[in-house]
């Protein structure tokens, strides 16, 4: 325990400038049982520290531990919960949850037995939290996503931009604009967002592409192996999925074709999507009618975000590949986008947007009130023409 302790302190004291993230702000950290989800390189346990530094800083009542800690595969969760409570305890953090078996249970026998005692804990985008019968009825579930371009602006520009609802962006696009050139040119940022604003280490990393394919790697070695019970004789072609799909981003998947080139069946291809989709590394565009038919396969697949393309398949970065995913991944968060047939994009069964270059110009007539253009390399929009960077701010 008194190693924890010390862990927890060196942690706290050695503070790096961190990007302080607003889902703080969203969660109700009156519940006992709080879970942080989140793919890897977004921040978790950076999340969790600065939230100890902005609460408990001189809490001796509360503790961060990571799960990694091997202390853990003799001593077990339950008993250290006891001792940690008996001595006081009253706010535990735990970093990686999902590296103990049997953690949901443990976590269920602890909520039971300490009326008073506080659990915060970080687990992977794989892991099914909302739907687990041990836990749902008693666990809050938030997600904390990759930096926003917004928040990626903020950080490197000092300024403190809000965000905006998608409605107040589309009503009232031209005025926030010009609020915001009248402190900083966005496109001078845009660029490099693209390739590495998206994960916060890009921060403190000398070689950030290098250790993004490291992390990817990790996702899918061991947060989608393990996690989905996988055996590792197969983990190769899931690499070579992942590759494949990487270079020819955003497509519409041949199912048979890709199962042929994976020496693979279509069935398992399908799990494959669905694996790399919730380890947030693709995403999956189907149509509304489709939507929750995961034996039905996607209508377009693209990469999570933009910096997946420049660490994975530097030979497939396009303006229009970079458009798309940028856009999918800044307004795809607490939104469902769908395909559709007018433009690129149906976001929230209501509006249609395509998703173009600054020389391109769509067709007059679908410029309707349902139907946006979201243009790249412009700094102001007018009427239904929109900046494609102003996406970045709503979240």
């Amino acid at each position: 325990m008194n190693t924890l302790v010390q862990t927890h302190n060196s942690l706290l004291k050695h503070k790096k400038g961190t990007i302080r993230r607003e889902l703080a702000d969203e969660i109700d950290w009156s519940q006992r049982l709080i879970a942080i989800k989140g793919s890897r390189g977004v921040g978790k346990t950076t999340f969790l520290l600065d939230y100890i530094r902005e609460h408990h800083a001189n809490d001796k009542t509360c503790l961060y531990i990571n799960l990694n800690n091997l202390f853990f595969t003799e001593k077990g969760l339950v008993p250290f919960i006891d001792e940690f409570y008996k001595r006081g305890g009253k706010i535990l953090l735990l970093d990686q949850i999902h590296k103990l078996p049997g953690w949901d249970k443990d976590l269920r026998t602890c909520y039971k037995q300490y009326s008073d005692l506080k659990i915060i804990f970080t687990a992977s985008s794989i892991l099914r939290i909302k739907t687990n019968e041990v836990l749902k009825d008693l666990v809050h579930v938030y997600y904390l996503n990759g930096l926003s371009f917004r928040e990626f602006l903020n950080y490197e520009s000092g300024n403190q931009f809000p965000r905006y609802t998608l409605d107040e962006l589309l009503k009232n696009h031209e005025s926030i604009v010009d609020e915001i050139l009248s402190k900083v040119r966005p496109l001078a940022y845009f660029g490099d967002y693209l390739k590495f604003g998206y994960y916060p280490c890009y921060q403190d990393e000398k070689s950030f592409m290098d250790n993004l394919l490291k992390m990817i790697n990790l996702m899918l070695e061991f947060d989608i192996t393990y996690l989905n019970q996988i055996e590792l004789k197969y983990l190769s072609k899931l690499k070579k999925l992942l590759y494949i799909i990487s270079c020819n981003v955003p497509f519409q998947p041949n199912v048979s074709k890709l199962a042929n080139d994976v020496e693979t069946s279509r069935a398992t291809i399908m799990n494959y999507l669905r694996y790399l989709k919730n380890a947030r590394l693709i995403r999956l565009l189907n149509s509304p009618e489709c939507y929750k038919d995961v034996s039905k396969k996607p209508n377009k697949v693209y990469l999570h975000n933009t910096n997946l393309l420049y660490a994975i398949a530097p030979e497939n970065v396009s303006e229009s590949n970079l458009r798309e995913t940028f856009f999918y991944n800044q307004v795809g968060p607490n939104r469902k986008i769908f395909s559709t047939d007018r433009g690129h994009f149906l976001v929230n069964n209501k509006y249609n947007f395509e998703i173009t270059g600054i020389e391109n110009e769509s067709d007059l007539k679908y410029r309707t009130e349902d139907f946006f253009v979201a243009a790249d390399m412009i700094e102001r929009g007018e009427g239904n023409k929109i900046p494609l960077w102003l996406f970045g701010f709503l979240y």
